[in-house]
């Protein structure tokens, strides 16, 4: 199953960005990757820019590290649920009030990349047990006011890590 395989009915416009990060990796192998990548340039960051900001009100690394958490979480929560043909609407949620809430800068680098991997492997697992081209992964759900499928969330949730190690790449170091 590959980003390819997705219709544009599956998620959101907004989403698109994220998705096309992905390229042609098939799903579990983008978020097994993804970890791997994301664990080894999060330890690479010298320890005093995990706190830097590049503009006022901007995220620390160790915020964005907090967000990916904090989203990925979600993210296949919302999985979980239409994987298991829950039909009701899930609320979004205000990344920044989540981000303000984190206290992610009272926290070790090594204890957010920990909870990150296991968070990840955990989400690997349950994409496992959907199966790699299942009709679960086709089935459909509402979150944040749109259409969204369970494939599409993870692939989302690989180019949503993306995305933010290439803003840390951009504008932190």
């Amino acid at each position: 199953m590959k980003v390819k395989d997705l219709s544009k009915d599956e998620y959101l416009p907004y989403f698109q960005p994220y998705i096309n990060k992905i390229g042609d990796l098939v799903l579990l192998d983008g978020l097994v990757d993804g970890l791997e990548e994301t664990i080894s340039f999060l330890e690479s960051l010298p320890s005093g820019k995990l706190e830097y900001r590049y503009e006022d009100n901007k995220w620390t690394i160790k915020e964005i590290v907090n967000h990916l958490i904090d989203s990925e979480r979600i993210f296949a929560y919302r999985a979980l649920r239409f994987a298991r043909k829950d039909k009701t609407p899930v609320a979004g949620f205000e990344q920044d009030g989540y981000v303000e809430q984190s206290l992610a800068n009272e926290r070790s680098m090594v204890d957010l990349l920990q909870e990150y991997t296991l968070l990840r492997k955990a989400t690997i697992i349950l994409y496992k047990t959907f199966g790699s081209d299942s009709e679960i992964l086709k089935r459909k759900g509402i979150a944040g006011g749109g259409e969204v499928s369970v494939r599409a969330l993870g692939f989302l949730i690989a180019g949503h890590e993306k995305h933010h190690c290439d803003i840390i790449r951009e504008r932190y170091l």
